[in-house]
């Protein structure tokens, strides 16, 4: 009997081991490299019948370990097409949260159709790894209305106002249809004043750049008076030069005739948070009331502005100053209460200066930023006042105790 129950409690161990393989299969470890694909420019756009096509694509690394060597491969199918020897291009290495982008050329055959087709990109993060696949849908040629509503670009916000380099945002812009009335005659003819938005792709027109989202298709009508808003996150890379970028927004509308491109501003501005001491850092008997003006240098406002300063052998109440939302050009006045910190050895030193950091924290927008608004000197006492009223002490008993002594002798 007993040895049939622990035949029982082993095959039982067994089948626990053989469900947790398959249920936990080795494609599915956490922390694994993971590829994005997406097209980030079609040129021209729509793309035209019997002319060449360029494809720029972007991969980002979206997992959580290092592809090794990532291929990334064109599946031709009609009415594209491009040579054998092109079909896969290889990145190399991508590390986690990286990007990399690869330029394919493909030829729209001549007998194509206008409309929209589907193209499939395969990737794959190294050589033994399987290939991952995606469709996409490019637009070839340009639809024709006989709709009369023309549309302009009303408004464009940037969120953040102000980007620094290395921030993610958006840039929304709003297309209004400029008609005013339901039909329009022309040479007899009535047409209705409907604005159709067949299409709408923003590209970037200078480095340090990007644009993150496919473009827009098949938008709709947009009556007279009517608009849309188009939203699009952009990203500023970290060595992007300050100053205006501009992006170009093409937009495919009832024909050819009302197609249009718009060029869409976008300023990179590096200036933040300055923190500059206005009163003397110097400790007294060990204390002092440390005092800082915060200015806004950014031109646009910044969110969660919080000052922390930081000395060896100095503690800071409060430990951090949270200040909250700053405007342009706006000053704060903040105050410290520092003391020297008698647990610290760099705290007992003789007089002299240590070096004090004050750090600013701020939000532009979702991107959080940090940087060293102050690298300042802190003038610090010999000792602290404990230490000062000790040597007072013995100061006074090194004075009496030969004193007294006189006064014994001259009793004596």
């Amino acid at each position: 009997m007993k040895l049939i129950k622990e035949r029982i409690i082993a095959a039982f161990f067994s089948l626990i081991l053989i469900a947790s393989v398959f249920a936990f299969p080795a494609s599915a470890a956490v922390g694994s490299a993971n590829l994005k694909v997406t097209i980030v420019e079609t040129n021209p756009y729509p793309a035209k019948i019997g002319e060449y096509l360029t494809l720029n694509l972007q991969v980002e690394n979206i997992g959580g370990d290092k592809a090794g060597n990532v291929d990334i491969e064109i599946v031709p199918k009609y009415p594209f097409s491009l040579s054998e020897a092109n079909t896969v291009q290889n990145i190399g290495a991508l590390n986690p949260g990286r990007t990399a982008t690869k330029e394919f050329y493909l030829y729209v055959d001549k007998d194509a159709q206008k409309g929209v087709r589907s193209i499939d990109i395969r990737t794959r993060a190294d050589k033994s790894s399987p290939w991952s696949e995606k469709t996409f849908d490019i637009r070839i040629g340009t639809e024709t209305f006989d709709s009369k509503g023309t549309v302009e670009l009303a408004e464009i916000i940037s969120s953040p106002e102000v980007f620094m380099p290395g921030d993610k945002g958006t840039v929304t812009v709003t297309l209004r249809n400029t008609a005013t009335n339901p039909t329009v005659s022309i040479d007899g003819k009535d047409y209705d004043t409907n604005a159709r938005i067949q299409a709408a792709v923003l590209r970037p027109l200078s480095n340090g750049i990007t644009v993150l989202d496919a473009p827009y298709y098949e938008m709709g009508l947009l009556g007279p008076g009517d608009s849309i808003k188009l939203t699009f996150n952009v990203e500023v890379e970290e060595d992007a030069r300050e100053g205006v970028h501009n992006f170009e927004l093409t937009i495919e509308g009832n024909s050819f005739d009302y197609n249009s491109r718009k060029s869409i501003p976008l300023e990179v501005d590096s200036s933040n948070i300055k923190v500059i001491p206005s009163k003397p850092l110097r400790l007294v008997d060990g204390k002092a009331t440390v005092e800082f003006d915060v200015a806004n240098t950014h031109p646009n406002e910044l969110n969660s502005v919080s000052i922390k300063p930081e000395a060896e052998g100095v503690k800071f109440y409060p430990v951090e100053y949270f200040i909250g939302p700053m405007d342009p050009d706006e000053l704060f006045t903040i105050e410290f209460d520092a003391m020297t910190d008698n647990s610290s050895d760099a705290g007992k030193e003789a007089s002299g200066y240590t070096n004090m950091s004050v750090t600013a924290s701020y939000n532009n927008g979702i991107n959080r930023h940090e940087n060293v608004a102050g690298n300042l000197n802190l003038e610090t006492d010999s000792m602290p006042s404990e230490t000062n009223s000790t040597v007072a002490i013995a100061g006074v008993i090194a004075i009496f105790i030969p004193a007294a002594f006189l006064l014994y002798r001259r009793k004596k």
